[in-house]
């Protein structure tokens, strides 16, 4: 079994300024902003990119898009100085090369519910798709709408992951999901990336409640 000391921890949706320098004193792995006009927790211009210039290196920035293509997401990162990107849309595996042969981290998402139980983890087919083109793979939970949906998907679909590639899990973690599953932690799982359960409004984080959060993570495996 790992070990959940080693697991990563991604906060997502920041995008205050005061809010972005709070959590940075926590060390958090990453710390995502959206840049998906549609969502509620869309950075635009209210990111500063001299306060994304002071955060600590360990810290790996990562730009969350939607379908934005190729061109545009280096240009926001190189804006930014982004180290990492996470891929929510129908992004190709040609896309997710360009991405990663350019230096940055891809999270390649992908959307989870029994159809992809079935389809996807069993016989591997969007697995073997991007596999070789992303760093990491993300699994959240399935919604009509892009973007994150704040629900818990059925962590028992993990039983069936065969690959190797290290993968972060999302989609409405709280502390309610601590301690993380033993099954879960036999599988080559990366880190937790946790967005609106600790919200005190959309792109606001309660600071508190992430460093109680990030202290039961680091916790012994119970």
């Amino acid at each position: 079994m790992s070990d959940n000391k080693n697991l990563k921890l991604k906060v997502c949706g920041m995008r205050e300024s005061e809010n972005i320098l709070a959590l940075a004193k926590l060390l958090p792995d990453y710390m995502g902003f959206i840049f998906y006009g549609p969502s509620k927790r869309y950075a635009g211009d209210l990111l500063n990119k001299d306060t994304l210039k002071t955060l600590p290196e360990s810290i790996v920035k990562t730009g969350v898009f939607v379908n934005e293509g190729v061109e545009g997401i280096e240009k926001i990162c190189l804006t930014y100085g982004l180290k990492a990107v996470q891929l929510h849309g129908n992004e190709t595996p040609e896309e997710c090369a360009i991405l990663q042969a350019s230096g940055l981290q891809v999270i390649k998402v992908l959307h989870v519910d029994k159809a992809m139980q079935i389809d996807e983890m069993l016989k591997r087919t969007t697995l073997d798709r991007y596999e070789k083109v992303c760093d990491y793979f993300l699994f959240d939970t399935a919604d009509m709408a892009w973007g994150g949906t704040g629900r818990t998907f059925d962590w028992n679909i993990l039983k069936d992951y065969s690959s190797q590639k290290p993968f972060f899990l999302s989609g409405g973690i709280g502390l309610e999901q601590l301690p993380i599953p033993g099954f879960v932690l036999e599988k080559p799982i990366w880190g937790i990336d946790i967005n609106s359960r600790f919200e005190i409004s959309p792109g606001l984080k309660d600071i508190e409640r992430i460093k109680l959060f990030k202290e039961k993570l680091n916790a012994v495996v119970s």
